[in-house]
């Protein structure tokens, strides 16, 4: 009786002792308890904007924490702790990374799955390039992070950066080589990009570019449009030119007016001369103007519009002939710093209101 009442208690002191060792409510075999971790999964949320940002979203069965290795950042940003039901979002720049998941479970217990993320940036779209007067561009586009602008002035041109929402300087071109093309980059922060390009519309100005927008905007009732060359012969064989008319009952005031993307420098020359066509004996003597607008605030930062003119007879019907502006002695014309005129106006026979008058302008262009 007493050995049976010693195994009796051994046996209970022994299963008193295991209890004792393991914490209540936590039984050492998870897979029976029911909470192991299992079906770790993963969402990723990829911004469609290119500012890379990328939400991270681990679900899992029976895990208490995640550890969310993003694969890209150094130090406290390379990862994050993230409660279940929690997500995380990292900014990546555009290129293959691998995220690692570390669920943790209550035993805890730790399971590592890694998974491929690809970040790819979208070109740039809606590109739009604004320039103002003496040559100053900005731009802007959807999904850009910044730009390049390409002036096409110079060989091998590198691209002068441009900030989103900043506004380039003016920017002085050469008197040769025009018409330029200047070319916008908009840049998506990785491989893809959009490109612009713009013609610009300046000296020598002959009408027979297709990428040009040869821009006369008028007042005063004349008209202006880019036409066939009526007399294709002598001086001037192009194909199109410049067709202006003051209509009968014009105002004697009116003519056109071309804000020019690439200005006249007077650097380069302060005569402009231009081929003229008049078909009509009875405009032999009127006169046609050229005028020459600036702002002050091209130069000085004043907003102040200032001009100058020449006027030149036609001397002849039937033929085109050339005539020439000669801006070098004009009063108007300030010696320093020489403005650069970034528009042109076109006048004829401002002493009188229209009587049905045309004329055809063509090759204007600058010289000494």
């Amino acid at each position: 009786m007493k050995n049976i009442k010693f195994i009796f208690g051994f046996v209970l002191l022994l299963a008193v002792t295991i209890s004792c060792s393991i914490p209540d409510g936590i039984s050492s075999d998870t897979a029976l308890s029911g909470v192991a971790s299992s079906n770790v999964a993963k969402i990723f949320d990829i911004s469609t904007d290119n500012s890379g940002n990328v939400k991270i979203t681990p679900t899992g069965n029976g895990v208490t924490s995640f550890t969310v290795n993003y694969g890209h950042g150094t130090g406290a940003s390379a990862s994050v702790v993230v409660a279940p039901g929690g997500s995380t979002s990292h900014s990546y720049p555009e290129g293959n990374y691998t995220v690692s998941i570390v669920s943790t479970d209550v035993a805890g217990n730790q399971t590592t799955a890694t998974y491929p993320l690809v970040v790819t940036y979208v070109a740039p779209t809606s590109l739009t390039v604004n320039t103002g007067g003496d040559m100053t561009v900005s731009a802007t586009a959807n999904y850009a992070k910044s730009f390049l602008v390409y002036y096409g002035d110079v060989a091998n041109e590198v691209g002068t950066p441009m900030a989103i929402g900043q506004t380039l300087p003016a920017h002085i071109y050469p008197g040769t080589g025009a018409p330029f093309t200047l070319s916008v980059v908009a840049l998506s922060g990785g491989v893809a990009k959009t490109t612009a390009t713009k013609t610009l519309f300046g000296f020598p100005l002959d009408f027979e570019n297709a990428s040009i927008n040869y821009f006369f905007g008028t007042f005063g009732g004349v008209g202006f449009d880019k036409v066939a060359n009526p007399n294709a012969s002598g001086l001037n064989t192009s194909a199109t030119v410049g067709k202006y008319t003051k209509h009968a009952g014009d105002a004697s005031w009116s003519g056109t007016y071309s804000p020019l993307d690439n200005p006249i420098n007077f650097s380069y020359g302060k005569k402009i001369k231009v081929l003229v066509y008049n078909p009509s004996a009875a405009n032999i003597g009127k006169m046609m103007n050229v005028e020459l607008e600036w702002y002050v605030g091209d130069n000085t930062g004043n907003a102040n519009p200032w001009g100058a003119a020449v006027r030149r007879p036609l001397t002849t019907s039937g033929a085109w002939e050339e005539l020439v502006f000669d801006f070098s002695t004009n009063a108007a014309i300030p010696n320093s710093p020489l403005p650069r005129f970034t528009q042109l106006v076109l006048r004829f026979n401002d002493s009188a209101d229209g009587t049905g008058e045309i004329i055809y302008v063509d090759n204007f262009r600058l010289t000494n």
